[in-house]
């Protein structure tokens, strides 16, 4: 059972398991390929123009200044995209996010008021939005690119407004992801 099977409750039910947006990775992506050009560009003139051993410690120079800056500017915020979790089940909402220090929120569905989304013309280019929950006692919590958004809060908002209608006698009522199509 790998994540996040392992972090439900028994006979609890996973809707849905989403990272952040790829948008998030894009400029880490850009940050990659130009310094890899800027590091390919200063290997090359530095391989022509130098000798001798000043010349193995500039290659060698510029090889640790490329790895510093991309394990920095890239590699960091894709572990840091992987290791962020947005997770609705048929009880909560589950948000998991960090590498080192490990930090979580769980709202369970009978605690959410309200439920709604915000996405402006670019991010509804690219699929994604913020989400923004409410509850009668705190100040709305913001989830900033959620792929799908429209679909999510849909999900979302049938998870705790259907719940709230079930049927008493039958334990039925609440729809779920898949039985009403969403992700």
């Amino acid at each position: 059972m790998g994540y996040p099977e392992e972090a439900l409750a028994p006979e609890e039910r996973l809707l849905l398991h989403r990272h952040p947006h790829w948008k998030m990775l894009f400029w880490p992506a850009v940050v990659f390929i130009l310094l890899t050009a800027v590091a390919g560009f200063c290997l090359g003139l530095a391989s022509r123009n130098v000798e001798g051993s000043a010349r193995t410690a500039l290659l060698i120079g510029i090889l640790v200044i490329w790895l510093v800056g991309v394990l920095w500017r890239s590699v960091v915020p894709l572990i840091r995209w992987k290791s962020t979790h947005f997770i609705i089940t048929d009880r909560r909402v589950l948000i998991r996010h960090g590498v080192l220090t490990h930090t979580g929120i769980d709202i369970p569905m009978n605690r959410i008021s309200n439920v709604q989304f915000r996405h402006g013309l670019f991010d509804r280019m690219l699929g994604t939005g913020t989400l923004v929950l409410g509850s009668a006692s705190e100040d709305p919590l913001e989830y900033d690119d959620i792929p799908q958004v429209q679909r999510v809060h849909a999900l979302l908002y049938h998870q705790v407004f259907d719940a709230e209608r079930e049927d008493p006698r039958t334990g039925n009522g609440g729809y779920y992801g898949s039985e009403r199509g969403y992700p």
